[in-house]
């Protein structure tokens, strides 16, 4: 299974059940005599069977209509003058505010690859609030023409409001002040926006490898609280193949709380999942759903001629994730982390240098809390990372039936390594692998994804077919440093 994770185009996926929508809820009462027309406003890393790699995520923009020209209507007349409708959202990203200053939101910048819809998002603010304001005069002057009386009722101040332990306002509300939105920009320029969150006091964030890509070699790198802190950063370790990265604050703050890291082996289809991240550069957004699968075999990458593929058995879910989502935890019902949101299956063909990026069709691909939390900790420790081998090359071409070992393996050497793993359990090229333990194995990235979820020195039981025979072996698992 493919996917992409920021916005490139992927291969056809597998048919796959429609997600339900919600029927729209029904219009509230006219008032009474005509009523003013308003223009309709309308409304994001990827998934396929199969071993191809592709890319993440892209928005649907609201269509923008003339906007109502004049002043305040008379007193009593009616319809009031015609609101303006919000713009259609603007592409961009990238930054302009300084190291270390309180977040300010970012100017668009040309070249960005993962940016929001910041600049799109502001105009529509800027002239909601004059729509607000006019029809507020508006209601004033027929109110005092009227002259009749009204009685208003204050809400309460909403940082008074209690909510229930383990509602999901009660579990954003914890883990928000823990989830950073990160800005990565190489020397090129390039670069864009995904999330991250606290890992330990020391200031560590744990993140994807493809959100800080672009900043790995000499780029900068900032990481922005939900409060509006910004920090510096700079990478400590990044795993391109298992997709994940630390990074560490430059002058973290003494009070880092740490997000609860729950068990990822634990996680049953059906539990409840809440998603925290920046889709599209906006920040500190909070979306729900649930565990729809669990060991999802998803080979992903961002679609570029330089980037290769990741790959991870996943958690999939069905909250809405998007380009900026990438990196951000994906929380059980208690509020501890089960995974890392670094991928999605999306039904546009968007991508970079396409018409547009990809959206949420609500399958969204996490990485397992138990494998990112063992990567993260060589990461610190050693700053690269190992993964289990068991000494051979495998198809990534689907409808092979399984993992098959290769007649050669990258740049013409031996398809078995001499005296690896696989080699002293007696597997050659042609051999068909189709479980490991008692998963069964349909393809190559399927194979790598299970292998890594393993550590070198691990025993597993291969399953594998020779000249229509079926043989059992049990293979010690080797180790590669690096990504190669």
């Amino acid at each position: 299974m493919s996917t992409e994770n920021e916005g490139t185009s992927v291969p056809p996926a597998p048919s796959a059940p429609p997600v339900p929508v919600d029927a729209p809820a029904a219009p509230a009462p006219a008032p009474a005599g005509p009523a003013p027309s308003a223009p309709q406003g309308a409304g994001h890393d990827t998934v396929s069977q199969g071993a191809v790699p592709a890319g993440h995520e892209t928005p649907a923009a609201s269509p923008a209509g003339p906007v109502g020209a004049g002043g305040p209507a008379p007193a009593g007349d009616w319809p009031p003058p015609q609101p303006p409708a919000v713009p259609a959202y603007a592409s961009g990203g990238g930054g302009g505010t300084p190291w270390g200053a309180s977040y300010q939101q970012p100017q668009p910048k040309p070249g960005g690859r993962r940016g929001g819809l910041l600049a799109g998002v502001i105009a529509a603010a800027l002239i909601a609030g004059a729509v607000g304001g006019g029809v507020g005069y508006w209601a004033a002057e027929r109110g005092d023409d009227a002259g009749t009386g009204s009685t208003t009722v204050s809400a309460s101040n909403p940082a008074d409001l209690k909510r229930d332990p383990g509602t999901v306002a009660d579990i954003a509300a914890k883990a928000l002040p823990s989830t950073v939105t990160i800005e990565a920009e190489g020397d090129n320029g390039e670069g864009g926006t995904g999330t991250g969150f606290v890992y330990d006091k020391e200031g560590h964030i744990l993140t994807n490898n493809h959100v800080v890509a672009e900043a790995v070699d000499g780029g900068k790198l900032s990481a922005t609280f939900s409060n509006g802190k910004k920090y510096d950063a700079e990478v400590i370790g990044h795993a391109q193949g298992y997709d994940v990265a630390v990074i560490k604050l430059k002058n973290a703050p003494d009070d880092l709380k740490p997000l609860t890291l729950g068990n990822s082996d634990q996680v049953a289809v059906g539990d409840s999942t809440i998603a925290i991240g920046a889709p599209f550069g906006l920040s500190n957004t909070v979306t729900t759903g649930i565990i729809s699968a669990k060991d999802r075999p998803v080979a992903s990458s961002d679609g570029s001629g330089s980037s290769k593929a990741s790959y991870m058995s996943a958690l999939q879910t069905d909250a809405s994730i998007n380009p900026g989502n990438s990196g951000g935890p994906l929380l059980d019902g208690n509020g501890s982390v089960i995974g890392i949101n670094s991928a999605i299956q999306s039904a546009s063909s968007g991508g970079l240098g396409g018409s547009g990026q990809a959206g949420s069709i609500g399958l969204g691909f996490a990485i397992p809390i138990n494998q990112a939390k063992m990567v993260a900790q060589q990461l610190i420790k050693t700053g690269e990372p190992v993964y289990p081998v068991i000494g051979a090359s495998v198809s990534l071409e689907e409808g092979t039936g399984g993992a098959k070992i290769t007649e050669q393996g990258a740049s013409g050497s031996a398809a078995v390594t001499p005296n690896g793993p696989a080699a002293k359990a007696g597997l050659k090229s042609g051999d068909v692998i189709t479980k490991l333990d008692d998963q069964v194995i349909d393809s190559g990235p399927t194979l790598i994804g299970q292998i890594w979820t393993h550590k070198p020195g691990d025993t597993v039981k291969l399953t594998y077919t020779r000249d229509g025979k079926e043989h059992t072996v049990d293979v010690t698992l080797g180790e590669r440093k690096g990504d190669s």
